[in-house]
């Protein structure tokens, strides 16, 4: 029991920490009790005693390859299932679309669409259930804590989930070739259109899992763009009526397809091959900035 009297004050000596912060620096100052409510605190008793900087952010860059890996070690034990239920989705598709579909332009829509729905399987619904999951759960506060770029989040997050669909695309479009006839020599095209309808798509299944006010609805998104991505892109666009193909050209995976589709064809007109894919790189950046304003917006709420 301390023998100081009821009232009596600390001296001066005894005087706290306070820190606050100014511009970005955090200034540490001492008060004294001693001087509470006795009016303007003398020099003695009020003194700054140490000015130091923030710890800087993190790079944008450096930041987005710790979050890949994070999200890419995540993901690493649901790798299998993930690739066999998309591909084995869209060999199945193939399979049963071979038997409406002889050749020509509605075989190349055919086995281009089919291949760009394993990415939407994965960029598009899985994506948004994972972004509506974590903002239900709270998972946004923990990165929200972390000093890394709002923008990093999403892209690591996105290009990890795109990461999976490489190997699952390109069996389904060698597997698409041989049912169909195609030629394989167009097939390194994948290296660009893979990551580039990936972006796009998963730009759109981030956004749909942050703005949607529900983990139920994020998957509702997310399972009915993967819907339209099947319906849209690997129906032959001849057999559509107009108002579909106006649909068709608002996906942002119609373009990849497109350009896959084109790589079939005998002499391959590669100036509209380019023009598809720049289309979806704008659309893929275009829906990635969407995405992060989402997370900023569901971080702060």
């Amino acid at each position: 029991m301390s023998d100081r009297p009821a009232g009596a004050v600390a001296p001066i000596g005894a005087a706290s920490m306070v820190g606050t912060p100014t511009n970005g620096v955090l200034t540490a100052t001492a008060t004294s009790p001693a001087t509470s409510g006795q009016g303007a605190a003398s020099p003695n008793a009020v003194r700054q005693l140490a000015t130091a900087p923030l710890a800087p952010r993190a790079r944008f860059f450096p930041a987005l390859a710790a979050v890949y890996r994070a999200q890419l070690s995540r993901a690493r034990v649901s790798r299998i299932p993930l690739l066999f239920v998309a591909t084995f989705q869209s060999v199945g598709i193939m399979i049963l679309m071979r038997g409406v579909v002889d050749g020509g332009s509605e075989a190349r829509a055919v086995v281009a669409g089919s291949s760009v729905l394993v990415v939407a399987f994965v960029a598009l619904n899985l994506l948004a259930q994972y972004f509506g999951q974590l903002r239900a759960s709270g998972g946004l506060d923990h990165y929200a804590t972390l000093p890394v770029p709002p923008a990093s989040v999403v892209l690591g997050a996105a290009a990890a989930y795109a990461s999976f669909t490489l190997p699952g695309t390109l069996v389904t479009a060698v597997f698409g070739s041989v049912l169909f006839g195609l030629p394989m020599g167009g097939l390194w095209i994948l290296a660009a259109v893979v990551p580039l309808a990936g972006a796009a798509l998963a730009g759109l299944g981030a956004a749909l899992g942050l703005l949607a006010p529900r983990q139920e609805l994020a998957t509702l998104a997310g399972q009915l763009g993967m819907s339209a991505a099947l319906l849209l892109g690997v129906l032959p666009p001849e057999r559509m009526p107009d108002v579909i193909v106006w649909a068709r050209d608002l996906l942002p995976s119609t373009y990849g397809v497109e350009a896959f589709a084109r790589t079939f064809e005998p002499h391959p007109d590669w100036a509209a091959v380019l023009l598809d894919l720049g289309v979806c790189a704008g659309v893929g950046v275009l829906s990635l900035a969407v995405a992060t304003w989402a997370y900023r917006r569901a971080a702060v709420r």
